[in-house]
Parts: structure tokens; C-alpha cells; sequence
């Protein structure tokens, strides 16, 4: 799918700057920032889903060793 990207001067520099030190194509380089992006929101979120789960489940246990 085709897309235009509007950026400021200082974004499209940014841009160059990854798209050189990543050796691809501006093009490229957005997607890539996109998608790494994406995944570590997603490992975020799935890390903080996993902490709650524990904190319920040993919590008490964790609070019991530490008054020990």
C-alpha cells in the first residue's frame, strides 16, 4: 500500500540518520522503527500483564518471607 509520510525537517533528518546507520532506505527505516516499535509496546504490555499475575499469585507469600 502506498503512503505519504509529512514530516518536519528535523523528523526527516532523524529518518536519514537511521536509514544511514541501518543501511537501508528511508522507506525502510520507518517500517523498521514501526515494527520495533509495535513489538516492544507489545512486550510491555506482556510483561506487566505477567508481573500482575505474579504479584497476585505470590504476593502473600513474598510479604510472609519478608517479615520473616
Amino acid at each position: 500500500m502506498a503512503m505519504t509520510v509529512r514530516m518536519t525537517a528535523e523528523q526527516d533528518a532523524m529518518v536519514t540518520a537511521l536509514a544511514k546507520r541501518w543501511g537501508v532506505s528511508k522507506n525502510e527505516a520507518i517500517l523498521r522503527a514501526v515494527e520495533e516499535t509495535a513489538s516492544e509496546h507489545d512486550r510491555a504490555r506482556e510483561v506487566s500483564e505477567i508481573s500482575r499475575e505474579m504479584i497476585e499469585r505470590w504476593g502473600p507469600v513474598l510479604d510472609r518471607l519478608g517479615s520473616v
